[in-house]
């Protein structure tokens, strides 16, 4: 999998390049706008959704067979993409914005079409995007981490960055029944197919008491039942 279409470049010929090196999904922007589709991330949209090439990388998805992931991605984009696709979509690592109102999450409209589409919505551990009371704590952090991370180059960059924004913010705690709230939510609402997990431990350092690495995934299964 490709977290973030900007690894494209905007060319066709890349896409299918990765597709022959054996990609298979890939999330159309990661927290930026791209060359054809706006994430959630920025407040001022690019292209209001997907533009005329955005288009054309999803039906060349779906003809290849890679799964259009909309995680990050904006909600007119989300919505455009369900327009243009052919085939289920994912959202690989998100939420529920009912339960925790962050850009990042899904709303119930969006869920509803994503069931219509076939696809599944894997529920985020990451506690800013589960927990509402540490989303009013941690959204301030994303958004002022995305507008300096314009400039950074590396992931250690941005690690430090990220770090040095935390430092003296209480970050509240919370638990594995948030994220099990989550997916129970999305069984209700839209059905049990339409819900899986998508941890996203390669990407936070926010995390559930007991959820905080794969080796904990009994505990949310045990939470479950």
């Amino acid at each position: 999998g490709i977290e973030g279409g900007h690894a494209i470049e905007g060319d066709l010929a890349l896409l299918r390049m990765f597709h022959r090196l054996g990609v298979r999904y890939m999330t159309l922007t990661p927290t930026a706008h791209n060359e054809y589709a706006d994430s959630c991330a920025v407040a001022e949209p690019r292209w209001g959704g997907l533009n005329t090439l955005g288009v054309k990388v999803v039906k060349e998805m779906n003809r290849l067979g890679m799964l259009v992931d909309v995680s990050h991605v904006a909600d007119s984009t989300f919505h455009d993409v369900l327009q243009a696709t052919s085939a289920p979509v994912i959202c690989s690592h998100s939420s529920m914005r009912e339960l925790c109102p962050h850009p990042r999450n899904v709303t119930d409209a969006m869920l509803r079409a994503l069931a219509q589409n076939g696809g599944v919505v894997m529920i985020t551990f990451v506690t800013g995007f589960t927990d509402p009371d540490v989303a009013r704590v941690t959204q301030p952090l994303f958004e002022e981490f995305n507008r300096r991370a314009r400039d950074v180059k590396t992931d250690a960059e941005r690690t430090e960055l990220f770090e040095q924004l935390k430092a003296g913010v209480q970050i509240p705690t919370t638990t594995v029944g948030k994220v099990a709230d989550q997916i129970e939510y999305v069984r209700r609402v839209a059905g049990v197919e339409h819900v899986g997990i998508g941890g996203d431990f390669d990407g936070n350092t926010e995390w559930p008491e007991g959820l905080s690495d794969v080796s904990m995934y009994p505990n949310l299964f045990a939470e479950l039942i």
